[in-house]
Parts: C-alpha cells; structure tokens; sequence
C-alpha cells in the first residue's frame, strides 16, 4: 500500500505522535512535512525518508496556513483549545483531511464527573465499560485540559467545509514521549526491585494507545476524508498485565503484589490505577474505517521501552539524571512520587508472606 503521491504536513511533528505518523506515513509512499518548535530533534533517522522538517512557531498562523496549505493530509499533534480551532478553521475548502488529536479526558459520566474532576477515588467518573464516541463531553467549567480539548472539538466540528477527523486516544505510549507512563516498571527493573504493589488488586483498567495506533488511524482517516469523532486505543488490558508486559520486554519480573483498594500512602499507585474502569471502545473506526491497531499492547510498548532504555543509558554516561531529562514527567507527578521504595517496603514487611 503506497501514498501514490500523497503529501502530509504534521503539526508538533517532533513529539511522539509526529514522530511515528511521520515514520508510517512515509513508509508508505507519503511525502512528509514536519512544523515543529526547534525545542528538540525528534527522530533524526527519518532523514532517510521522505521527511522534511522546518521550525514553526505555532502561534504565526500565517506561517502555519500557508505551510499546510494544499496538502492531502494535515495532522496536529499538539492542538489545545480554542485558539487553536479557529487558526485550523481558516484550512477549510484548502485541504484534503485535517486529523486533530484529542483525548478521553473530555468524556463525563452521568454526574458530570471527568479526569480532571477525578482527585479520589469517589470523585472519579464511572463511564459505560467501554465508552463509544457517543458518551457526553464536558461542556463548562475552569479551563482545564479535558474542557479546552472538548470546546477545540466543538469549533472544528461546527465548522463548514472542513473535513475534520477527531481522534480521542487513551494513555499514550510510544518512542521520543516526555511523560513515559512505562517508567514506573522500568525504573523498578532497573532498580532490581523484587517486588511491585499494585492497588485495586492489580484489575484497573485505562485504555493505553499506541503512538503506531494513532499514525494508523490518521492514514486511514486522510484515506477517506470526513467530519467524524473516533477513540483510539490498543487492546483492553489490565495494569497487571501492563506491568508484565514491560517486565517482558526487559527479561526481569519483580513479584507482583495485588493490594486491595485505593493505594495508601501512594503506594501501589501507577499511572494506570482508577478505581473504575476507562476503556474506550475503537468499534466505530473499525467499522467505518477498517482500522486495526499494528500490534496488541504486548507487543507495541517494547518500542516505547527500547527507546527509553536507550535514552536513559546515554544520560547516565553523561551522569544526566533521568529527572533532567524528562522535566515534564517531574512536574506532573513530582520527582519522586512514582518511587517512594521505604513505603512499599514499609507495606511489603506489613503483610502476610503469602499475600500477592
């Protein structure tokens, strides 16, 4: 399957879900045109494809219509809020599909409850096990990530002329990523921890999404251009068998400790944990679409864990702590916070030997 000719301007085209639609697109006979900030290089082998790249700054619109001017497929990675629809907005009638990432933090339950609500576990959503495209968004509120994501949908989707795809996408995985949600195991591999607690014994489940998943899907929506809203995700999997995936991957498995209910003290406590389930259905674009994710979970995180061993080896030669080198994954859930090793050994030496 080629791209016969097709041309494709990725906005954010250095991140992770760039990098990967870039690599997919150009595998398959694209002409690519990377827009990024210049803050760092991306994936520096795709210069042995169709890849070419140029600085943006996002916020010149000018710049940025006319670099994505005429191209078959448009594909931002990175846009936000509102500010952002209405600079796309003006790409109406002037190319082929525009692929716009957003995310299952905009759905809300029957009680209004989203992610951004979720600071416990009485206050996280209970969705329908899985939640189709079809579940309410959040409407108002503080302009939190899930509001300005859901009101950038609502002004593409109203716009006329527009051939926009909307991808909703779970807890996203894959190479060049600056909040590796892997990390939590692979640290503790690296560590040789021999044991790991998980809270909600182990059972939570929060869709993951491959990067490869999601330059898939946007090939398949440029293929047949449409207004349309679609989840994106891998396989349904546990944090259980997250954990062991990743174990997998690196050839070491630590006991795995299934500790009942919410994590105290913050142990137990990995990306992946809720209290209730949020798995997003991808029946409508397999459907619609055809679309089947390029690899289960098992399989497609081993890229995203190669990368990041790789990376953080190179760091460690240059005495580089990995909290230089992911700043974003600090600041969001501290530096230290996935970590705390005397907690979980304060709770391992509290149960009975055959727990777990």
């Amino acid at each position: 399957m080629t791209g016969d000719g097709k041309t494709a301007f990725i906005i954010g085209g250095t991140g992770q879900i760039g990098v990967a639609a870039a690599r997919h697109l150009a595998e398959r006979g694209w002409s690519v045109l990377i827009g990024h900030r210049g803050a760092h290089p991306g994936d520096t082998s795709l210069v042995e494809l169709d890849v070419t790249t140029v600085r943006l700054d996002r916020d010149d619109t000018a710049s940025l219509l006319a670099l994505a001017d005429g191209h078959d497929l448009v594909l931002d990675a990175v846009a936000y809020d509102p500010k952002h629809a209405d600079q796309l907005a003006r790409l109406a009638g002037r190319i082929g599909s525009l692929v716009v990432i957003s995310t299952g933090s905009v759905y809300r339950d029957a009680e209004g409850r989203n992610l951004d609500t979720a600071v416990d576990a009485d206050a996280f959503p209970r969705f329908p096990d899985p939640i189709d495209e079809s579940q309410p968004t959040v409407t108002e509120g503080a302009p939190t990530y899930g509001v300005l994501k859901a009101q950038l949908e609502r002004r593409l989707l109203d716009t006329d002329d527009l051939p926009v795809s909307i991808l909703r996408a779970g807890a996203i995985h894959g190479p060049f990523s600056e909040a590796l949600r892997e990390w939590y195991f692979v640290k503790r591999v690296r560590d040789r921890r021999e044991s790991v607690v998980l809270a909600y014994e182990g059972q939570s489940r929060f869709s993951p999404t491959s990067t490869a998943a999601i330059a898939e899907l946007a090939r398949l929506c440029a293929q047949t251009p449409g207004r349309r809203v679609l989840n994106v995700a891998d396989d349904d999997v546990n944090v259980t068998e997250i954990a062991n995936a990743v174990f997998d991957a690196l050839g070491h498995h630590p006991h795995i400790v299934r500790a009942p209910g919410a994590p105290a003290h913050g142990v137990g406590s990995t990306p992946w944990s809720t209290p209730y389930p949020l798995v997003l259905s991808t029946r409508r674009a397999r459907d619609e679409l055809g679309f089947e994710p390029p690899a289960r979970y098992h399989e497609s995180v081993r890229d995203a864990i190669a990368w990041l061993t790789e990376v953080v080896d190179g760091a460690e030669r240059r005495q580089l702590s990995w909290r230089k080198l992911f700043p974003r994954l600090v600041s969001r859930y501290g530096a230290d916070a996935w970590f705390d090793y005397a907690a979980e050994d304060e709770y391992l030496s509290s149960i009975p030997p055959a727990a777990g």
